[in-house]
């Protein structure tokens, strides 16, 4: 695997795209850090500092995609997600209208139109939620930051005057949200890898250092401090825990169910066409991570909605109903994993077309062994992914609800509790598994070998590689780049070293 990621920057077009694509992810998180003008970032960065497992919730999930920039007040704090709202909107409302429908089947014409529909979408939710988002830090910081968060006591959040705060803010937020777009666009024309997909990755990825460090305080206890550290066999647990969950997520995305097809020969002319046999992909998990974000966003605003109503009655009943049915308890589980069953058929009914998969393998005379074609087929289809769906939605509920389990049952904390399973887990697996089989698509292509050694794609022998290996172009790479190369070393370990010596 090491060879591949070496030989990937022997490749001058795949080297070009490599540091294409690292560049634009470098002004994303530039732009995740310049705060808001008229903004103080302090006092959230204390009351954050103060809680142990704070992050949790609607809130933290959407922190967590935009790289902390939420949290930060940043130019780019909304991040890629209203884009990506508008994206999930279009496709359907494919399934509403007829108009939509015809776009998404006239090729490469209708994907423009589609595409121009969903940037002038993404532009009018930008607005919206930039607004909302304003209002809130302005007017009552608490219902955004947390419950826990006094004004008198940490400081003010916003500084400036409210009304040009908010026109100015809002503009901001939203050229931030399309300049997102533009670099993700750009990485998936120019770079390599999904663009959109990458910049989420990025955002979650960057709070490793983060839980690296608070996972070190967890074995090293301050001088003074209460409870006693963990030791060698609970790290040595973590880490084959962190390696197993891993593992499970890189299986359940690549998990799917290979429906054999064969083709019938068909003579036109003096050529014979078809006779071979294939196989239809059905993935387990086709639903992806959107049956665990509608469940989230759901479940939290009913507690909001009686939390507030208990606040402005002052009956405690929609408190405590309200706790109930919070995170952490046995109720919001049970409810969190039948809206993740539901949402889970809701989005493979909407994007899964049995009828037209038949009526294609119909029309190009292939045709599942021991099933009619037609009809039949698409019963067929449709039984098999019902079973398909419900391990699935399974799968998806033990591991959007893992990351808890940590937080609530052993303390461990929200930065560290996230990377074993979760949301951000499942995006980060799924992006990188994209990533590299492009990039192994490239190594191919070249002769060399992938990541793997084992696969059913191989590359050549190592001998023959070593033989198409340009020195001389890698000496030219190595003399031309061995300054930034340094220089970004030296960087990384100066900021490795003052996250540790940092006080907070």
């Amino acid at each position: 695997m090491l060879s591949a990621f070496t030989n990937s920057l022997k490749i001058p077009e795949l080297r070009q795209k490599i540091f294409f694509t690292l560049a634009l992810l470098f002004i994303a998180r530039v732009g995740a850090n310049i705060p808001l003008p008229g903004m103080n970032v302090g006092p959230i960065q204390d009351f954050f500092a103060d809680q142990a497992n704070a992050g949790g919730g609607l809130v933290g999930m959407f922190n967590m995609f935009t790289g902390g920039a939420l949290l930060n007040g940043a130019v780019f704090a909304l991040g890629i997600m209203p884009y990506i709202s508008a994206s999930i909107i279009m496709q359907l409302v494919g399934a509403v209208f007829p108009v939509i429908a015809r776009l998404q089947q006239e090729g490469d014409v209708g994907r423009q139109k589609i595409n121009q529909y969903t940037r002038y979408l993404t532009l009018a939710i930008c607005v919206v939620q930039g607004l909302l988002l304003l209002v809130a830090l302005s007017t009552n910081p608490a219902s955004l930051i947390g419950q826990g968060f006094n004004p008198a006591q940490y400081g003010n959040v916003v500084i400036a005057s409210q009304i040009p705060f908010l026109i100015t803010g809002t503009i901001f937020l939203t050229c931030g949200t399309m300049i997102m777009v533009w670099l993700g666009e750009q990485i998936t024309q120019k770079g390599i890898g999904n663009g959109i997909s990458l910049l989420i990755t990025v955002s979650i990825i960057s709070g490793l250092p983060g839980a690296v460090a608070a996972a070190y305080q967890m074995f090293v206890a301050p001088v003074g401090s209460e409870g006693t550290s963990l030791g060698v066999p609970e790290g040595v647990l973590m880490l084959a825990l962190l390696f197993t969950v891993t593992a499970a997520l890189v299986a359940i995305t690549q998990a799917q169910r290979k429906i054999p097809v064969q083709y019938a020969k068909r003579v036109v002319g003096r050529k014979v066409y078809g006779g071979q046999s294939s196989f239809l992909p059905l993935k387990v998990n086709y639903a992806g991570v959107m049956p665990v974000i509608f469940g989230s966003a759901i479940l939290m605003f009913p507690a909001q909605i009686l939390t507030y109503l208990g606040s402005a009655t002052g009956m405690r009943f929609f408190n405590d109903f309200a706790d109930s049915i919070g995170q952490g308890q046995l109720a919001y589980y049970i409810i969190f994993g039948l809206l993740i069953l539901v949402f889970s058929y809701f989005w493979v009914s909407m994007m899964f077309k049995p009828i037209q998969i038949a009526d294609d393998l119909k029309k190009n005379g292939g045709y599942i062994p021991g099933v009619r074609p037609g009809e039949p087929t698409a019963k067929f289809l449709d039984h098999i992914m019902t079973r398909l769906t419900l391990f699935g939605a399974i799968s998806l509920t033990v591991i959007a609800v893992f990351p808890d389990f940590l937080l609530f049952t052993y303390n461990v904390p929200f930065s560290v509790a996230i990377f074993f399973g979760g949301t951000g887990m499942l995006i980060t697996v799924g992006v990188l598994l994209d990533t590299m089989r492009q990039i192994e698509t490239y190594l191919l292509q070249r002769h060399y070998d992938g990541f793997l050694k084992k696969g059913k794609i191989r590359g050549r022998s190592a001998a023959r590689n070593k033989q198409l290996v340009d020195t001389a172009s890698l000496q030219n790479f190595w003399t031309a780049w061995r300054p930034l190369l340094f220089i970004g070393i030296a960087l990384f370990v100066l900021g490795i070293v003052s996250w540790f010596l940092n006080p907070a």
